[in-house]
């Protein structure tokens, strides 16, 4: 399951921080176009409800969908944004029959002003530096979108979702404005130049820069008479000018955006992914089939695979996948000359290398398959000219389908193919020593291999580095030093190796040996600068008399009282460092960005050093300042309003405590504007969490954040109920804990409840929550969390909210989450951490809410429905709300004020207004829970015929070494 982002603050620094790197090959978040409805029973929002053990439903029409205003403005369909309602759709809010909680209207309803307004925030822009770090784009964003463009149609196929209209991903986001700003020699920021000559309302994607900063190529789509949205085209503007033209001189030459979308191969050239020219109407299903659907395993193979979404399911889907993804690849200058190079084909990325005369071209093929997605279908990658001329085959593997479901198991063959940053055109790559399973002991496991785009004939690839763990990435600087990664989940061990790429004599050695978990002892992450090439190598700093070598070294600063970011001079020979900055502690959050004295080629002198920071506090939000070296002058160049003033002035604390096991824990708490707890008393509280997995106490205990970052506030954020005047503990470490050979789990609702008696005992000590009035939540991982909380320690809370969670284990039986034994091999552990096991204890009164078109691998949207009807089935009380259209995370701005709407009328009955005495025996209760424990695990041992299951290795599949200023 993935963890789902809420904080908008953490959305704007990674729009920036892209700007600093090229594009990936495959499609950034990116725009949903104005879509309509597909059907009206489609259009309608499911509810079912049960109080008392008498079951209730009702059904949300469509047609209440026209009186919500369309959004004509921009950003993310997963980040926040702003919209007015008219006055008849808030005459559409539904009341509720206080006696019975049952809802008697019909339509879309909207929370209460204090939170809709915290929503509808004007969204911030995201910010991209040109090259020469002398220009900024104000990339503007529109607020949520309304649910007609999530109600489009679209293709499931091969674990990806297309819009056949636009011939995109589906629900693409997009920017609806771009102004250019000059970052003047004061650091001040110019007058803003828009960028011009596109039709009214067009909506924007892709947005890069070229090489030499002078023009900007990104795509554009404009909503069509039926309110269909047209497919992309590729526009270009002059960078000085802001005047913008279509890069083709034909309207009918169109972008396919499903993989890769187009890249900037010289300052004046592009190759462009474009829809094959006659490609004619999509392949129409055939009313009678041609034959079964068979799938077949006489070969008695070993395929072991999790639970994938959204896979091929016949010939039919296979042609339909074809038809969307295959692309033609067009070289297209400024000048307007076009030339059609290679054939059509189903390119997932176009690689130019660093001098721009070769091409790097990854394409898939048959077979495919029906129970993988298509990451994992036959990939083929070849090397072109920069002409579209054939060079060489680098590989051609074939179809994955038995990669094996340990974590750190890998594809066999070449993967992690790229070119060296630092060189015009040499290749590199990794292949693996262990036939891809982690769980084969095997010295070395992986090889690092390099080779020139063309090589001499017969002279073989030569080995650049062996590893003893998984390889995770390298990042060049130069013919004398790379930094080579590798880690291993099970043991969370991470290494980084310095290696001499152009001198053999000199022997690889380990710079860091750490634990991924142990926090504090990150040493951080190397800067890197941009390159002539657009590239990006470890930045070398010299000073002045000292022929040592030197990198900056970016770090979070993790420490027991929060993070305290720094920037380290770090001499790579001898280990010393020397702190040149550190995040004013006292008051502010600040980080380092980004380099910006790079434009030159060479070594940085110490004394020119130019970098890019935000500062923020717990009341201020998010600002960028240039810092110039030697005087570390700070110069601020943004200036953003405050998102929502009638909260600036919340209270923020990390609090710790400790677990009655001795784990040291921490959390964030928030409390409301003015409070004070004295006059106030105890408020209603509402825990908001999601459990993470550790191998050792010690990093458990440790803290991760400060205390003084800015309260980011999402549009589906637990903190919205700080205005209705909540105390929030957001994020309490729920550490799960396998020390040694014993895995996480085993002890997972031991370990949960635990972790939660000692949150809750904590908000209690301090007079902030009402011992009767807390209530618990989460998303995906988070909902599966409360739900078993509500079943095995009903004595804490007085409800529960859970949203897009997975409550039956044995649904995916070949792992989930961090969990990689199969459901046979852990057959106890899958039983016991399920609450669906344990519906009949769940008593407390629990709001279930889920997508309908679920995305997530583990959270398929029956797992609320079927945890529903087990609730119901012994009489629980609780509802259900399954939101149409939506995914894993909820975008359409009816679902998400519907979503605050359900969630806050079910705090404000039931959290709020609980007069019952949740804790009146909480001894009893925790006897009651250890019981319950107890008879699950009989059960489970009854149906596998006792004895104690087979406990299998528990590897990650890639953990990788993230460097932090590569975000």
């Amino acid at each position: 399951m993935l963890r789902p982002s809420t904080n908008p603050k953490a959305y704007h620094r990674l729009c920036l921080l892209s700007s600093f790197l090229p594009l990936p090959p495959s499609p950034s978040p990116t725009p949903p176009p104005l879509l309509r409805l597909r059907r009206l029973s489609a259009g309608r929002l499911r509810i079912r409800h049960l109080s008392g053990g008498v079951p209730r439903s009702v059904a949300m029409a469509s047609s209440r969908l026209r009186s919500l205003v369309p959004i004509n403005a921009a950003l993310s369909a997963e980040n926040g944004g702003a919209t007015n309602c008219s006055a008849s759709a808030a005459a559409a809010v539904n009341s509720f029959d206080d006696e019975d909680g049952s809802v008697l209207g019909c339509g879309y309803c909207l929370p209460p002003p204090e939170i809709r307004d915290i929503v509808d925030a004007p969204p911030l822009p995201a910010l991209s530096f040109s090259p020469h770090r002398d220009k900024i784009l104000f990339l503007k964003r529109r607020a949520l979108p309304p649910l007609a463009e999530l109600a489009r149609p679209e293709e499931k196929l091969a674990g990806i979702r297309i819009d056949g209209k636009c011939n995109t991903r589906s629900r693409m986001s997009f920017y609806t404005g771009i102004g250019i700003h000059q970052l003047l020699p004061d650091g001040k920021l110019g007058s803003e130049r828009e960028v011009h000559g596109f039709p009214d309302g067009a909506k924007i994607n892709f947005v890069t820069w070229s090489n030499d900063g002078r023009h900007l190529a990104f795509s554009i789509r404009v909503d069509e008479e039926d309110s269909s949205s047209s497919k992309l085209q590729v526009w270009v503007a002059n960078v000085e000018t802001g005047i913008a033209r279509p890069l083709f001189q034909s309207t009918e030459v169109h972008l396919n955006a499903i993989f890769d979308n187009f890249v900037w191969v010289d300052d004046s050239t592009l190759v462009v992914c474009t829809i094959p020219s006659g490609r004619g109407d999509p392949p129409k299903k055939p009313l009678v089939p041609s034959g079964p659907k068979i799938q077949s395993n006489e070969q008695k193979n070993v395929v072991q695979v999790r639970t994938f979404q959204d896979l091929l399911k016949d010939e039919h889907d296979e042609d339909l996948f074809e038809y969307y993804t295959t692309s033609q690849l067009v070289l297209a200058s400024l000048d307007g000359s076009v030339k059609e190079i290679g054939p059509p084909a189903i390119y997932t990325s176009v690689d130019p290398s660093p001098d721009g005369k070769y091409l790097m071209i990854s394409s898939i093929h048959r077979p495919y398959s029906f129970i993988v997605p298509c990451g994992r279908f036959p990939k083929k990658v070849d090397v072109w000219t920069a002409d579209g001329k054939f060079v060489r085959e680098l590989c051609d593997l074939p179809l994955a389908e038995d990669i094996p479901i340990a974590f750190n198991s890998v594809r066999q063959g070449m993967r992690s193919i790229h070119w060296r940053a630092d060189k015009p055109s040499t290749l590199y790559w990794a292949e693996t020593q262990d036939g891809g399973d982690a769980k084969v002991e095997v010295s070395p496991r992986d090889i690092i291999y390099t080779q020139p785009t063309e090589p001499l004939e017969g002279k073989e690839p030569e080995i650049l580095h062996k590893l003893d763990l998984r390889y995770g990435g390298i990042s060049w600087c130069d013919d004398s030093m790379a930094l080579v990664y590798e880690s291993w989940y099970k043991t969370r061990k991470t290494r980084t190796w310095v290696i001499s790429p152009n001198s053999k004599d000199v022997s690889p050695r380990i710079l860091f040996d750490r634990s991924s978990e142990d926090v504090y002892s990150d040493p951080g992450s190397p800067m890197f600068r941009r390159t002539p090439a657009g590239t990006y190598i470890i930045a070398k700093v010299k000073k002045e008399n000292d022929e040592g070598t030197y990198i900056l070294l970016n770090g979070s600063g993790a420490t027991p009282e929060g993070n305290i970011p720094f920037l380290d001079l770090f001499e790579i020979n001898t280990g010393s460092k020397e702190r040149i900055w550190q995040s004013d502690k006292e008051k502010y959050y600040e980080t380092v960005v980004a380099l910006m004295s790079d434009q030159n080629e060479g070594d940085i002198c110490i004394n020119q050093l130019k970098i890019l920071t935000s500062k923020e506090s717990k009341t201020e939000n998010t600002q960028y300042y240039i810092l110039s070296w030697p005087d570390k002058k700070a110069c601020q160049i943004t200036d953003f309003p405050h998102p929502y003033p009638q909260l600036a002035s919340l209270q923020k604390e990390m609090v710790r405590y400790q677990r009655k096991d001795g784990v040291q824990l921490t959390a964030t708490l928030y409390l409301p504007p003015n409070y004070d707890p004295s006059k106030d008393g105890p408020l209603p509280c509402l825990i908001w969490s999601y459990p993470g997995e550790f191998k050792s106490k010690d990093a458990a205990g440790q803290v991760r954040g400060s205390p003084n970052e800015f309260a980011g506030i999402g549009p589906t954020s637990a903190l919205l109920w700080l205005a209705r005047r909540f105390a929030i503990l957001s994020g309490p470490t729920i550490p799960i804990i396998g020390e040694g050979d014993e895995e996480a789990n085993d002890r997972y609702v031991e370990q949960l409840v635990a972790s939660a008696e000692a949150a809750v005992e904590e908000v209690i000590r301090r007079g902030v929550g009402h011992p009767n009035k807390i209530a618990i939540g989460g998303h995906s991982y988070g909902a599966f969390m409360t739900a078993n909380l509500l079943a095995h320690a009903p004595h804490l809370f007085c409800c529960g909210i859970a949203r897009s969670g997975a409550y039956n284990r044995t649904l995916t039986p070949f792992g989930f989450q961090n969990e990689d034994r199969t459901l046979w091999e852990a057959t106890n552990t899958y039983v016991e951490m399920s609450p669906f096991m344990s519906a009949n204890k769940i008593k407390k009164p629990i709001l279930l809410i889920h997508g309908e078109e679920d995305n997530n691998p583990g959270t398929l949207t029956m797992q609320s429905d079927r945890f529903f009807n087990a609730l119901k089935g012994h009489g629980a009380l609780c509802r259900l709300v399954v939101l149409p259209f939506e995914s894993h995370g909820y975008s359409a701005r009816e679902s998400i004020m519907h979503v605050l709407w359900e969630t806050d009328r079910w705090l404000q009955k039931h959290c709020v207004s609980n007069t019952a005495d949740v804790s009146a025996d909480p001894a009893q209760s925790e006897n009651d829970a250890d019981k319950d424990a107890a008879d699950s695990e009989k059960k489970a041992a009854a149906a596998t015929g006792g004895g104690n299951p087979e406990l299998a290795d528990s590897e990650h599949e890639k953990s990788k070494c993230t460097q932090r200023s590569l975000l």
